[in-house]
């Protein structure tokens, strides 16, 4: 099945135009981070994890009320497991030393007709989070080491930058979403955790995917139309794949925009973030990852890639061992 069978638009001509349009969005988000910093879970920041169960069940919204009381209004409190049992989670205190005794008393005293269990009771010191944090860090960006070093050895390192730039416009972007959602739509609860890091770097694959397509169809293009231009080859190759695009991305949105409706708090940061990743990735590998290679080829190169103007032979993508076996 395909959608835009024969779509002719020149995504690389307007390139520089959504250059300013991710730059200021990337702009807006740093700035929002530094100023209203980055809302982060007990896993980064150290804190008191309880599993709780109440016979009868009560609500979250409830629960909220009760931990309102003692100062802890911002817990993340979601059902964990049956509808009668509670996870709730709470940012360190220096003031308190036994965080897990004063929730247990004030709940008790919300809820006097209410049996409630302890069941499972997890602390997170400051100095474990700031680790974990580190090693988020550090997944992320070994993860993009990882893909110049795959994207160069397919294509060439040019196409290998262009790739890892796009990731990186698209970490940005969504960091920057989370930070601004997070503090104008409170109840979306959104926190950095190890489920939003997974989210990361889910997306990190998402959009390289879409990106390797796209470079896939250029490469297969540019031996076809050997000497043609090389913006009207990207754009054809482009257009070629937009049906595949707008098919595999709108099929995860939807799934993802489902998710962050009816999930419920437990899956809503990775839905979130994910949901925002799907529309920048693939907004990315054209207007990023896609368009450096251009902008390559039009300023280090110089090649004179007006149109209708034969490009020049350095442009043609090949595999490292296709050039040896052609040497040879």
């Amino acid at each position: 099945m395909r959608f835009f069978p024969r779509t002719n638009v020149d995504f690389i001509g307007k390139r520089h135009k959504w250059y300013t349009v991710s730059a200021s969005l990337i702009l807006i988000g740093l700035v929002t981070m530094a100023i209203r910093g980055l809302n982060y879970g007990i896993d980064f920041k150290g804190g008191t994890e309880l599993t709780l169960s109440f016979t009868p069940a009560v609500s979250v919204g409830e629960v909220r009320s009760s931990m309102n009381k003692i100062g802890h209004g911002d817990a993340e409190i979601k059902t964990f497991g049956s509808t009668n049992q509670l996870l709730i989670r709470v940012k360190a205190s220096e003031q308190e030393e036994n965080t897990s005794q004063q929730i247990m008393n004030q709940l008790k005293q919300s809820f006097p007709d209410t049996r409630i269990v302890l069941l499972q009771d997890n602390k997170i010191g400051p100095q474990i989070g700031q680790e974990l944090r580190r090693d988020a860090v550090i997944a992320i960006f070994y993860s993009l080491i990882a893909i110049l070093i795959y994207v160069s050895l397919r294509f060439q390192f040019i196409y290998a930058v262009g790739a890892v730039v796009a990731l990186f416009h698209d970490v940005l972007i969504t960091l920057g979403a989370v930070a601004i959602c997070g503090w104008l739509i409170p109840w979306l609860n959104l926190q950095i955790d190890q489920t939003m890091v997974a989210a990361f770097l889910t997306l990190v694959g998402y959009s390289m995917n879409d990106t390797v397509v796209i470079f896939d169809r250029i490469r297969e293009n540019l031996k076809i139309y050997k000497g043609e231009n090389l913006i009207r080859v990207m754009n054809r190759s482009i257009n070629d794949t937009l049906s595949r695009t707008i098919i595999t991305s709108g099929t995860a949105f939807a799934v993802l925009l489902v998710l962050l409706i009816f999930g419920g708090e437990v899956t809503r940061g990775f839905a979130f973030a994910m949901l925002v990743g799907v529309i920048t990735g693939t907004y990315s590998s054209i207007y990023v990852a896609s368009a450096i290679v251009v902008d390559y080829n039009v300023y280090v190169k110089k090649a004179d890639l007006k149109l209708g103007e034969k490009q020049s032979p350095v442009l043609e993508i090949e595999r490292p061992y296709e050039v040896a076996a052609k040497r040879a």
